[in-house]
């Protein structure tokens, strides 16, 4: 019989499985991917997905738990939302790379914080996702009927202060 972590382990490796066939399915093979893992968080891995002038990031990790009310007495291990975030910038306008790790720390967060990221709130890094970006948070929207994501890009937001989104 096997125990309730490896379950567990097992049920999550299928979601991130299923997902990543989905972004792949959507966005094509990813040409570079990194993981970042925080301290009692699961493994958050970033994909970089190059398609002409544009490039996005997408988050694989963040739905292998389902996002639960920190209020709450106790998390439900199968209901509740799950998400990946995911970033579209133009290519070669601002060293974008540097934003990987800032992804993962959101991607993170519902774990971390108890956060559960829906549309029309705002994460808030502190910092500038990456050097010289004029903008320290993001806000989150609903994007392509893919699943429930976070995206900027030029076409649904600008700061319109920065050459990435002009």
């Amino acid at each position: 019989m096997p125990t309730p972590c490896a379950l567990y382990a097992r049920r999550m490796a299928e979601i991130l499985a299923l997902v990543e066939a989905r972004l792949r399915s959507a966005l094509g093979e990813p040409d570079a991917r990194a993981d970042v893992t925080f301290l009692g968080t699961d493994r958050i891995e970033v994909l970089r997905f190059l398609d002409g002038d544009v490039v996005r990031y997408a988050t694989l990790g963040m739905s292998g738990q389902p996002m639960a009310d920190p209020t709450s007495p106790l998390a439900d291990p199968v209901k509740g939302p799950r998400a990946e975030l995911v970033l579209s910038v133009r290519v070669g306008l601002a060293d974008t790379d540097q934003v990987l790790r800032p992804l993962a720390v959101l991607a993170a967060s519902p774990q971390v914080e108890g956060l559960i990221v829906a549309p029309g709130a705002s994460l808030d890094l502190g910092d500038p996702l990456w050097t010289g970006a004029p903008f320290t948070s993001v806000l989150v929207a609903e994007s392509g009927g893919l699943w429930r994501t976070w995206s900027w890009t030029s076409r649904w937001i600008r700061c319109g202060s920065c050459r990435c989104c002009r």
